[in-house]
């Protein structure tokens, strides 16, 4: 008999009823919707937000990126290390209710300074829910399933951008932008009682070979991962791939509305159920194939999804550059798809990477490389640059941020102040999406190296 971390006895043998299984992992989906809704919501209601507050992209780009991304990263680690040591489904309770509150808070924010504490605040709740869930997930699913259960887990992605689109954007724009922050932010206080009464915390290791019977020392976790030239390529290629998956998603909605005449919810439905439904067959086919097409060759866990990465860039690019929204709509479609082809496989190769005692602290170290690199630095560079182009297309006599607070014309202007001001800031946004599309080639060129050196770092 073994004992569970709640003291509960079964028989370590006797794996999780697949009904119960099941449950569990449709409600971790949930948390992750949950989590990927507080967490995007701002690229939703940017544009708004924008004009009310009168930011600048670079500014909306450090409230969607760098001020959630830097504790959010950071604190991953030590949440990571508790999780190894006591109840993981406690820690993810506590954080999910954590980040949802500070949802809820950014609709009180009366400027860029509070709204970024507010978002600080996400940042920290939202630590503690990626690497203690996929240390569940690696203790309700034995090895071979792992990438599937991740790639499903994933599936919080697409439907949490679905969901921050559609609810964000109508209630955005029925009663404001600080609406939508409450209604999003608010139930997720009850998930989390729902989360810490259902949810029973699983034997560690119980579909592993005995070995680790208490967690290895956080350097020694890093020893491993660093020794393993699959896992730093691995790292690398996520982290390079999300600088531009963050940066697109954090300015889509915007994009929409300044480039194609769209109203705030028209273009979250846009953005919401086209990028979003495409993400989500990307999440869920990619570890299904990976799972299969690994058990002939197990390099093809990295080696499928850097082909996917390979083939978004170019088409990412072209749909960015169409004038009708028609042409935007058929292209994009295909790249949201392969840009997630790879978030199954490196989580549950990770997982494979190391004992069951580590789990928790390898996904929170992938977890923080992805999200200080991609989250950190894209949305954050991307409206950099966007300033920057918009800058260089403005035509006006005054400089475009004096002329153009905000994105818009001076009130009363007309003619060219009035239209001036709207081009330039769509302009500038749309080169620096072109831009970022680029940097997939890259992500691609690290999986495939990593994918060369994968059978002999899992032979441990």
């Amino acid at each position: 008999m073994t004992e569970t971390s709640s003291g509960a006895a079964r028989p370590a043998s006797a794996p999780w009823k697949p009904g119960y299984r099941a449950y569990v992992l449709g409600v971790l989906v949930v948390l992750y919707t949950s989590n990927f809704i507080d967490r995007t919501i701002l690229g939703t209601l940017g544009q708004p937000i924008k004009e009310d507050l009168r930011l600048s992209d670079a500014q909306l780009g450090v409230l969607g990126g760098l001020a959630f991304a830097i504790l959010y990263s950071t604190l991953g680690l030590p949440i990571a290390r508790l999780a190894e040591r006591t109840k993981r489904v406690t820690v993810i309770a506590g954080a999910l209710a954590v980040w949802s509150g500070m949802t809820a808070l950014c609709a009180v924010a009366g400027n860029f300074w509070q709204l970024m504490a507010a978002r600080i605040g996400v940042g920290i709740g939202e630590a503690g829910c990626i690497p203690p869930a996929n240390s569940l997930l690696a203790d309700y699913f034995p090895p071979e399933k792992r990438a599937t259960a991740a790639g499903i887990f994933s599936l919080g992605i697409p439907l949490g951008a679905l969901a921050g689109a559609l609810i964000g954007g109508a209630a955005a724009q029925a009663w404001g932008w600080r609406a939508a922050f409450l209604l999003v932010g608010l139930p997720g206080l009850a998930l989390a009682l729902l989360v810490k009464a259902t949810i029973r915390e699983p034997v560690r290791g119980q579909f592993d070979p005995p070995g680790e019977e208490t967690a290895p020392a956080f350097s020694e976790v890093v020893r491993t991962l660093v020794r393993k030239k699959s896992f730093v390529h691995l790292a690398a290629g996520s982290a390079i791939a999300s600088i531009a998956g963050y940066g697109i998603s954090t300015f889509a909605v915007p994009f929409l509305m300044r480039g194609y005449s769209l109203s705030l919810l028209q273009a979250s439905l846009v953005f919401g159920l086209i990028g979003a439904a495409a993400a989500a067959v990307g999440v869920g086919a990619g570890g299904f194939i990976a799972d299969r097409a690994g058990r002939k060759d197990r390099r093809l866990y990295l080696a499928i999804p850097a082909v996917g990465f390979f083939l978004a860039a170019p088409l990412y690019m072209a749909a960015f550059l169409q004038q009708s929204l028609a042409a935007l709509g058929a292209l994009i479609v295909a790249p949201a798809i392969l840009q997630y082809l790879y978030m199954g496989p490196v989580f549950a190769t990770t997982a494979n990477l190391v004992g069951p005692r580590s789990r928790a602290t390898a996904a929170a170290i992938l977890t923080m490389v992805i999200n200080l690199i991609g989250l950190g630095l894209g949305p954050t560079l991307i409206g950099w640059a966007s300033d920057l182009f918009a800058a260089h297309a403005y035509a006006g006599l005054s400089p475009y941020a004096a002329a153009c607070p905000g994105g818009l014309p001076p009130a009363g202007a007309v003619g060219f102040a009035a239209d001036g001001c709207r081009q330039a800031s769509f302009l500038g946004l749309q080169r620096a999406l072109v831009a970022s599309a680029a940097v997939y080639l890259w992500a691609g060129v690290h999986l495939m190296l990593g994918a060369r050196t994968l059978r002999e770092d899992l032979s441990f």
